[in-house]
């Protein structure tokens, strides 16, 4: 792929910037597998030493891509949470559906920035992307959650719904629903969440808190 690299020139002052979008380039047209340092100087064009000024070799710069996914993860939700019905049960599910189409949209970037564990960041960074990512769909869970229950049940039941049917979906791997188009999938599955911060003795008749 080295040959098929076309030099880019860069504004001075902003080479961190175009680097991370040659790597974002990298990383969409081969997968995690095409990020080298190298790659994205030439990308970049600039001298393959260039990007050691601005990261701490390849886990810098696979980190400060998952910081520029984390961001647009977030905007992929919050932008999908106006589209639907305006109550909470509806923008929990827009926001979902937010979820799932950067996933589709971005299917490289995803599997990266959900692929580091806390103790992979390279350095402390200035605020928490993970949690400024994360943040939609925490807050879209707060009108569920009971006096009783703490707020992290609730979120990792609404996560770990919609990070599953996604990871599912990326993979092919709904047989019961395979001939179902993408959107009648969604609701089917998503159609849990109308349980959600529901009392087991009711869940027969879920319905949305006024």
């Amino acid at each position: 792929m080295d040959a098929d690299l076309q030099k880019k020139p860069h504004h001075h002052g902003n080479l961190r910037e175009a680097l991370v979008l040659a790597g974002l380039q990298l990383l969409e047209e081969g997968g995690p597998d095409a990020l080298t340092l190298r790659k994205c100087a030439a990308l970049a064009g600039v001298s393959h030493a260039a990007p050691a000024h601005h990261f701490d070799g390849l886990h810098g710069l696979k980190w400060a891509l998952a910081e520029e996914g984390f961001r647009r993860f977030r905007n992929y939700m919050v932008d999908a949470e106006v589209t639907g019905e305006q109550t909470p049960r509806g923008r929990m599910k827009s926001i979902c559906r937010g979820y799932l189409h950067f996933a589709r949209d971005n299917r490289a970037l995803f599997q990266l920035i959900f692929g580091f564990d806390a103790k992979d960041v390279p350095v402390r960074p200035t605020r928490d992307v993970g949690s400024f990512g994360y943040e939609p769909l925490r807050r879209c869970c707060a009108p569920f959650i009971p006096d009783d229950v703490p707020r992290e049940v609730i979120e990792a039941q609404v996560w770990s719904l919609i990070h599953g049917f996604t990871t599912l979906f990326l993979a092919g791997r709904f047989w019961a629903l395979e001939d179902a188009p993408e959107d009648g999938a969604f609701d089917q599955v998503m159609a849990l969440l109308d349980r959600v911060g529901t009392a087991p003795e009711s869940l027969g008749n879920p319905g949305d808190p006024s």
